[in-house]
């Protein structure tokens, strides 16, 4: 993803709860491009812009998604558990619900992926095939318009009010190990004039 003249730099490790958002804006990005070459190729032969776009999101979601349900269920939420403080309980009721869909996505992720990759590599999908991707895709953006709310809104605020420093550095080393990306302590300027935009654009 390039950056564009005008858009801001995108979070970088050091600044974890913030990456965690921005990797929602592409979890969004790419629901939509599944939603849109759906409901315009409709099951029949896909031109160069509808194949790149299906391409790219079955990618995403096959490679890069996992990553960022593992920044949150292994890196981030034993943190805020393992706060034990009255305050987090909401919150920790919260999370339990958030890994529950993370399991209820999964099924919907399979069938999008065996569905998209039959579009790709036969040209055409039957009328019950197309309808079924469709109703796996509306799924999954219904799931996630909660999903993303609820920790935007309520568990990455407050993951920033409990979590100490120390320990928000540490999600942001785990979730650069995750991406094989070197982890640039706050403070410390990069000698790498790559390393900086490579870190920010593995947050996907």
């Amino acid at each position: 993803m390039n950056l564009q003249i005008g858009e801001p730099p995108s979070p970088s490790f050091q600044q974890p709860l913030a990456l965690l958002s921005d990797c929602h804006r592409r979890v969004e990005r790419f629901l939509g491009l599944l939603a849109r070459v759906a409901a315009e190729g409709r099951g029949g032969l896909l031109d160069r812009r509808q194949r790149e776009a299906l391409e790219a999101a079955l990618r995403y979601f096959r490679e890069a998604a996992p990553r960022h349900t593992a920044d949150e269920e292994e890196s981030l939420f034993p943190r805020l558990r393992a706060l034990n403080l009255p305050v987090a309980q909401e919150i920790m009721a919260r999370m339990v619900a958030l890994e529950r869909e993370h399991v209820e996505a999964g099924p919907h992720h399979l069938a999008v992926e065996r569905l998209g990759t039959r579009w790709l590599a036969e040209g055409v999908l039957s009328e019950a095939d197309i309808r079924a991707l469709s109703r796996h895709v509306d799924h999954l953006v219904a799931l996630y318009t909660v999903h993303i709310g609820i920790e935007d809104q309520e568990v990455f605020p407050a993951a920033e009010r409990l979590l100490e420093a120390t320990s928000l550095a540490e999600v942001g080393q785990e979730m650069a190990a995750r991406r094989g990306q070197p982890f640039v302590p706050a403070g410390f300027a990069s000698t790498n004039a790559d390393t900086e935009p490579k870190s920010h654009h593995a947050s996907t």
